[in-house]
């Protein structure tokens, strides 16, 4: 089952998005992805400080100014699934292992 746990907004100035690129700014694929473990720890109580990515696919680009929602389940096997997504698009979608998780 996927829950929802968070909503993210990155500011229009967003640090990471100057730069990346300029005249088109993305939020880069490891912020939003630092961000989604974080968010998953924050609601799940799922210890994610120290993971495995296992995988992790980026769909659509994630702008500064862009609501993300980010849900995720723990799965019955190693890890956590998850996906983001904008205006229910999926941006991004994975898995890792978490120290919380169970082992393989």
């Amino acid at each position: 089952m996927i829950v929802p746990i968070a909503e993210l907004v990155f500011s229009e100035d967003h640090p990471a998005a100057q730069g990346h690129f300029p005249g088109n700014p993305v939020i880069p694929g490891a912020v939003l992805l630092s961000e989604t473990l974080r968010a998953i720890e924050a609601g799940g109580g799922v210890e994610c400080g120290r993971c495995e990515i296992r995988s992790a696919k980026f769909f659509h680009p994630t702008r500064p100014g862009d609501r993300v929602r980010i849900e995720y389940s723990a799965s019955s096997g190693p890890g956590v699934r998850f996906r983001c997504l904008v205006r229910e698009a999926t941006v991004l979608s994975g898995e890792a292992r978490c120290s919380g998780a169970r082992p393989d």
